[in-house]
Order: C-alpha cells, then sequence, then structure tokens
C-alpha cells in the first residue's frame, strides 16, 4: 500500500491533531468572475475577517461546510444520477433504500403487483441528506417484509380488527439492536452507555463507512456524530460583481409578467480548506475496542480521496462557479507537512482500494433495505383549483441542501 505508513503516522498517538488540505482554485475559461452560493433572505455573503495589524480582509463565503460536504459525495458516485459507487470504491459498504418495482395506481392507492422483484433504488446512504440515519433506510425493512392481509385479534376480551399492512423488522430495529442502546421510555427516550458507544462506531462502519466521514444524527436515539472532514469554500479580497437579467414571458402564462432583476456575482482569490479531524478520529477506537487501524485507515484514506477527486479536474459547484484546482498544500496543526511540501502528492498516494480491502467486508458490501411502494408513494388527490396538492405537507425543493451538523 502506497500510503499506508503514512496514514499509520498521522494517526499515531502523539500524531497532530488535525490534517488541513488547501487548495487554490480559478474560474475555469479565465473568467474574472463566479457566483458563489447564495442563502435564502441573505443571498450571497461577504463579510469582513480580522487580520493582523487591525486590518481587515472582505472574504466571500462560496461555499459552506453542508454543501462541500454534497459535493464530496457526488465524486463518490459513478455518474450525476446514478446509485452506483464510482469504481474505485468497489466494496465499500453504503445503504440503498429499494421499492416495488411494478405497481398500479387505483383511486387514492398504490398496489403492488404480484411477484413483483422490490428492486427499484430510491435513494442511498451517499446521495440522501441524513446519510444513513434518513428515515427513507430507518423505516424501510431491514428485510424483504411480508404482506399480512386484514385479521382479528383478542385485546381485553374482545375482537379487534388488525387492518393490513406489511410486517418485518424495520432497519431502526435493527440499528438499535446492534448498537446495544437501553430503551429507557419506549420508541421516545434512549440511553447511550459509555461503553456502547464502541459497537456504535464499528455498527455505522460496518453499514456505511461514508457517514462517519460526513457527520451523522439519530434524533431519537440521541446519538450525533460530528463531522470528520469538514470543508469551506471562500474567496479573499472578494469585490461585489452587479448586473441585471431580464425574464421574457411572450405568451402570458405566468404571473411574473416581465421582471427584471438583479444578478450578484463576485471576485476574488478563491480557497477551499479541507479539515480531517485526526484526534477525532483517533476516539473511534482504542486497543480493542471500537474501530481498528485498519478501519481508521480507510476513513482517513476515504477522505482524502474525496478530496482528490473533487479537485482533480475542473468541477462544476453550480451553473456559474467551474473551477479548476492549480494548486495544493497539506499542513499537520496548521504547520506545513515537511514531506509532502506539494500537498498533492499527498492526495495522489491514496490506494483507496487497498485500504478497502484491508477491512475485509465480504463478498455483500450494499445492504438494500426495503420501502414498500403504497407506503413510499401516496397519490395526489384531484384539486379544482388547478393547484397542486397532495392532500399533506407539500416538500419543498431547495438549491442548496443545508444538513445538520
Amino acid at each position: 500500500m502506497a500510503n499506508e505508513s503514512t496514514l499509520s503516522d498521522l494517526l499515531e498517538s502523539d500524531g497532530p491533531t488535525c490534517l488541513v488540505i488547501k487548495a487554490s482554485l480559478k474560474p475555469v475559461g479565465d473568467l474574472a468572475r463566479f457566483q458563489p452560493a447564495g442563502f435564502p433572505e441573505i443571498g450571497h455573503v461577504i463579510y469582513d475577517a480580522p487580520r493582523d495589524g487591525n486590518t481587515t480582509d472582505k472574504v466571500c463565503i462560496i461555499d459552506s461546510a453542508a454543501s462541500m460536504a454534497n459535493h464530496l459525495e457526488s465524486v463518490c458516485m459513478d455518474g450525476p444520477n446514478s446509485s452506483d459507487l464510482h469504481p474505485d470504491l468497489t466494496g465499500l459498504p453504503y445503504v440503498v433504500c429499494v421499492t416495488h418495482r411494478k405497481f398500479e395506481q387505483e383511486g387514492g392507492s398504490i398496489k403492488p403487483a404480484s411477484g413483483d422483484p422490490f428492486d427499484k433504488v430510491v435513494v442511498t446512504s451517499l446521495t440522501e441528506g441524513h446519510r444513513i440515519a434518513s428515515d427513507y433506510f430507518l423505516d424501510a425493512f431491514y428485510d424483504k417484509p411480508e404482506w399480512k392481509p386484514e385479521g382479528k385479534k383478542k385485546e381485553k376480551g374482545k375482537d379487534k380488527t388488525v387492518p393490513a399492512d406489511w410486517e418485518g423488522t424495520k432497519f431502526r430495529e435493527r440499528l438499535r439492536k446492534d448498537f446495544g442502546i437501553t430503551e429507557v421510555k419506549k420508541d421516545k427516550t434512549y440511553f447511550t452507555h459509555p461503553e456502547d458507544w464502541w459497537e456504535v462506531y464499528k455498527t455505522i462502519f460496518r453499514y456505511d463507512p461514508n457517514s462517519l466521514v460526513h457527520g451523522v444524527l439519530f434524533a431519537k436515539e440521541q446519538i450525533k456524530i460530528s463531522r470528520l472532514l469538514t470543508a469551506h469554500q471562500e474567496a479573499f479580497n472578494a469585490a461585489r460583481v452587479q448586473r441585471s437579467g431580464v425574464k421574457f414571458d411572450r405568451l402570458g402564462k405566468t404571473l411574473s409578467g416581465q421582471p427584471i432583476f438583479a444578478v450578484d456575482e463576485e471576485t476574488g482569490e478563491i480557497r477551499s480548506t479541507f479539515i480531517i479531524d485526526l484526534a477525532l478520529l483517533r476516539s473511534y477506537g482504542r486497543k480493542s475496542n471500537g474501530l481498528n487501524d485498519a478501519q481508521k485507515q480507510l476513513l482517513l484514506g476515504l477522505s482524502l480521496w474525496k478530496i482528490k477527486r473533487l479537485l482533480a479536474k475542473p468541477f462544476r459547484f453550480r451553473s456559474g462557479c467551474y473551477l479548476k484546482c492549480f494548486q495544493v498544500s497539506a499542513l499537520a496543526d496548521d504547520e506545513p507537512m515537511v514531506s509532502y511540501s506539494n500537498g498533492q502528492s499527498l492526495i495522489d498516494e491514496v490506494d483507496i482500494q487497498a485500504l478497502i480491502a484491508a477491512c475485509t467486508f465480504g463478498a455483500e458490501s450494499v445492504t438494500k433495505v426495503y420501502y414498500p411502494a403504497n407506503s413510499l408513494f401516496r397519490p395526489g388527490k384531484d384539486d379544482t383549483s388547478g393547484e397542486y396538492s397532495d392532500g399533506e405537507e407539500t416538500a419543498t425543493n431547495e438549491t442548496e441542501q443545508e444538513e445538520e451538523d
């Protein structure tokens, strides 16, 4: 393994507390301006960053930690809309939510077809915002569920009708069992003993190591694991460039008419900063407890591989933000790494396939969880007003998905 000794040295008990990778970028095509992320009711953010000598520097937030996590996870997939991993990551565990492939809609209900293969992918833990803690996985069944028709059961000496429903073990129940946590109040309050945290780390690693890289929150179980890899993208000596745009509605089919609107873009020196919390990574295993050395090295190597993939070629962070990297530096505890004066060599050395193989995950690394189509899809009701309504709360589709830290 090309960099096994490097990863091992970084994870020594007396090693650095963090590894910092800094990358300088510039817009593709020698453009001078770019489009940063916009935030609701705020727009593009430029702030005064304090500097030595009682001075300040105008700094623009191009991408937040949550947005950068989305970008770093997107490079793990085989394509923009693929549910398969990049070939480099073959054998890496992750969770896939699947549903019925064949079903019919009758009125206001969904009816799966008989003999349905139940194998159509909905989302994966690498594409869903809350990763393995998303309800798409937790509320799905760990094994293929069985359909139980309506029946009767005795309750307090009386017959009670039990409605038809799917039966089986939910993935949430399976995880709770694997975690070994204590249920204080049924399905409401849970307690994690200090010694049980080793099983929490091992369980999450077994199903989805990526969740330990970017952090995960199981709200009901009160299990919160911080980001191992945190990234930010900013522009220094930033200045705002204002221009206008116009929308034409030639057929008059919208309410907006023909508005003229303001557009903001920015200029500045662009830098991405990636911080890997080595102290946090060490805490995931100690002696025979929790993660072993090979497993911790995989998490560190996966973090470096993600950074390498994001910087390897020009990457489109959004429509007006197409950037390419021209310089990389590596620092340990903010001190330059002498053996890696060019940080590119550090991330290039990562042999991710060797790191995955060293963890011996087994032949089947993908965990499929099953979400019945009639529970997942709920047809909308006819609405004579012409406005869309599904009879329930309507979700919004945000441009940038801010995740819980």
